[in-house]
């Protein structure tokens, strides 16, 4: 009974962050009655949240924990975040690419999850300012000769942020000399006023030239990105071809975006029909 009732805990709980991050707060009466359950049932839960630091709690409710648009988590500590997302993201996203194609992947925890999907497509070029990326393609390389159609990896130059990408004058000038078929890139944050956005100034720059001189510009994340905002923005949604998510995103969040990026891929969930 006892892991009945912590199984129902964590689905409350799930559904009490969400609430938080959507509509920027919630009280103790709405959750009352929008899960049936005791105020005193809705406040040890908010207490437990709490003490997970993913919200806090405020008189009468709870309101998202506030982050400082300055901060920037490093790899590991991201790559433990919405992993099943990250992975059906990353799948989904490998089948946009055809063999062939000349790509960039940035930095971040799905593109590195992107990149093990891609191991098997042929005859990619891949160009990254990410060391894990890289790091993904080097190792299946490794101990073994080239196998043929294996991708031929281009790893720019630049200094190592938080993240482990590469960024700065360096990175700058070797991206500002390509041109990429398609752009995978991660994001810290996507929203309407700010756009794609970052913590990191030099990134900023760095994802900018990227962005310039990709044909094609596809989002690759989660949900919980959209209404994130970062210190610097680099990019207007417009310049956004594609945004692969999961299906977490809101109903009314998807119709927001749809006015401003032409394709968004939800995973598991068929594209709606073009319009003639």
């Amino acid at each position: 009974m006892s892991e009945q009732q912590n199984l129902l805990a964590e689905q409350r709980r799930a559904l009490i962050v969400d609430e938080v991050r959507r509509r920027g707060g919630v009280r103790v009466n709405e959750l009352t009655r929008r899960l049936g359950v005791s105020d005193m049932t809705v406040r040890r839960d908010l207490d437990a949240l709490a003490r997970q630091g993913v919200l806090e709690k405020v008189h009468g409710g709870a309101v998202p924990v506030v982050e400082a648009s300055t901060h920037e988590p490093g790899f590991e500590a991201k790559s433990g975040l919405e992993l099943s997302a990250k992975e059906d993201i990353a799948r989904t996203a490998a089948s946009l690419v055809a063999p062939g194609s000349a790509l960039a992947l940035s930095g971040g925890t799905t593109t590195y999850a992107l990149a093990r999907h891609l191991l098997d497509v042929p005859d990619l070029t891949v160009v990254t300012n990410s060391v894990r990326v890289a790091d993904v393609f080097h190792a299946a390389q490794s101990g073994t000769e080239r196998r043929a159609g294996a991708a031929t990896v281009v790893l720019t130059g630049g200094v190592r942020t938080p993240s482990d990408s590469l960024v700065g004058p360096v990175a700058d000038q070797a991206i500002g000399s390509l041109h990429f078929d398609v752009l995978f890139l991660g994001v810290h944050g996507i929203s309407p006023e700010a756009g794609l956005s970052t913590p990191n100034l030099a990134e900023a720059e760095t994802n900018r030239r990227l962005v310039q001189s990709a044909r094609r510009v596809v989002v690759v994340a989660d949900h919980t990105k959209w209404g994130t905002v970062g210190l610097s923005s680099f990019a207007t949604l417009e310049q956004v071809d594609t945004w692969v998510t999961d299906a977490e995103l809101p109903d009314e969040d998807r119709t927001e975006i749809g006015e401003h990026i032409e394709r968004l891929v939800v995973v598991g969930e068929p594209e709606p029909a073009a319009d003639n």
